[in-house]
């Protein structure tokens, strides 16, 4: 890869670290929006859980989306989704 390559490939990471960035905030203001009128916060996770399943089986079809959720529990067991950690 040429330097113009890795410049483009290293904005275009930046870009897409960005994008997730305010998409973590949209949901997250939702979120907060939806607790506030009276949704349980187990009906939103699952909620979102299958539209986000959804939005990857229609994006990168179902083995692909199969694929990814079977290495969801070995992450879930290491912590990554616990926000709430007690450190040592």
């Amino acid at each position: 890869m040429d330097r113009l390559g890795r410049v483009t490939a290293g904005r275009d990471q930046i870009a897409d670290q960005e994008q997730k960035r305010v998409a973590l905030g949209y949901l997250q203001e939702a979120w907060a929006e939806a607790l506030l009128d009276g949704i349980d916060g187990d009906c939103l996770a699952q909620a979102s859980l299958f539209v986000a399943l959804a939005e990857f089986v229609g994006t990168y079809g179902e083995t692909a989306a199969a694929d990814y959720v079977e290495g969801l529990g070995k992450r879930i067991r290491n912590g990554e989704f616990t926000l709430d950690r007690p450190r040592q």
